[in-house]
């Protein structure tokens, strides 16, 4: 038997209401910087090992991994300001936050540069960078009436280009990411915004991320949390994995922060929709029932 395309873990889930959206960016929608935690880390423990501290590599890794994972979600800046503390409880003198910032983003860069021109150029189908069923399930919202919102960590000028390079602008009426010193650009900021303007019930706003920040936030306003769980490490461009291909880290994590539903992909839009919408169960709904 196949997988189920969506794993419910809270079953007295209030649904059928949904009016507004809030998808995070890289990890549920794009994969144009899919392998970034590989640039950050290497270069976070490159500073900390200058301290010479005789900490091994391995144990800074294991130090920067907990933080750039705890942190995952937050603007970009949260983690350098994390590195700037585990410089200074070493006994360094740490730059300022938004230098290693910048060093980490030309690292990144380097990286994904050539997927943002070969997308802008229309070298590749955009799809090739995206998470599998992600422009289906927009389109599919859309289609319902439902208003889309973008939120991401990563700067707001790179989102919005990287937004643009991959078509999906046009279904979002807000895009935003992060700004330097602005807390209003955080993803809090912005649900408790759109709860006050669009005099909204939690169950009306349904969010979508594969980061425990956002589920903590949408859960935090009694939202609907859905966690993303796709298995990066499987996907190449041009080539989607099997419906159901989920990455059991990224499953873990999401479901302690309280998502009340996961999936491996958007391959399932249509049931996925279906379910958000309390639309009649047939046959082939049966079996999310927990």
């Amino acid at each position: 038997m196949a997988p189920n395309p969506i794993e419910v873990l809270n079953p007295t889930l209030s649904r059928g209401h949904v009016r507004h959206a809030l998808f995070d960016f890289d990890g549920t929608i794009s994969l144009i910087r899919q392998g970034w935690q590989q640039v950050m880390v290497p270069m976070m423990v490159e500073v900390l090992g200058a301290l010479g501290t005789g900490e091994s590599e391995a144990e800074l890794t294991g130090v920067v991994t907990e933080f750039v994972d705890r942190l995952t979600g937050k603007q970009t800046i949260y983690q350098m300001r994390a590195l700037c503390e585990a410089v200074r409880e070493r006994g360094g003198a740490p730059l300022d936050p938004l230098a290693y910032k910048r060093i980490y983003l030309d690292l990144l860069w380097d990286r994904i540069s050539g997927r943002v021109a070969a997308l802008t150029a229309r070298e590749v189908a955009p799809e090739a960078w995206m998470v599998p069923g992600a422009l289906d399930m927009l389109a599919g919202l859309h289609a319902r009436g439902v208003i889309l919102y973008l939120a991401s960590g990563t700067d707001e000028p790179d989102v919005i280009r990287e937004a643009q390079a991959l078509g999906v602008a046009p279904y979002f009426a807000e895009i935003h990411g992060a700004r330097d010193n602005d807390p209003s650009s955080s993803k809090k900021q912005i649900i408790a915004r759109l709860l006050r303007e669009h005099d909204l019930r939690g169950e009306e706003l349904c969010v979508f991320g594969d980061g425990f920040v956002e589920i903590e936030e949408a859960k935090a306003v009694d939202g609907i949390a859905v966690g993303v769980a796709t298995d990066e490490s499987l996907l190449v461009a041009g080539e989607a994995p099997a419906a159901g291909c989920i990455d059991p880290w990224k499953r873990d994590r999401l479901a302690r922060a309280g998502a009340d539903l996961i999936v491996p992909d958007f391959q399932a839009h249509v049931t996925l929709i279906t379910y958000l919408f309390a639309e009649e169960e047939s046959d082939a709904l049966s079996h999310l029932r927990p």
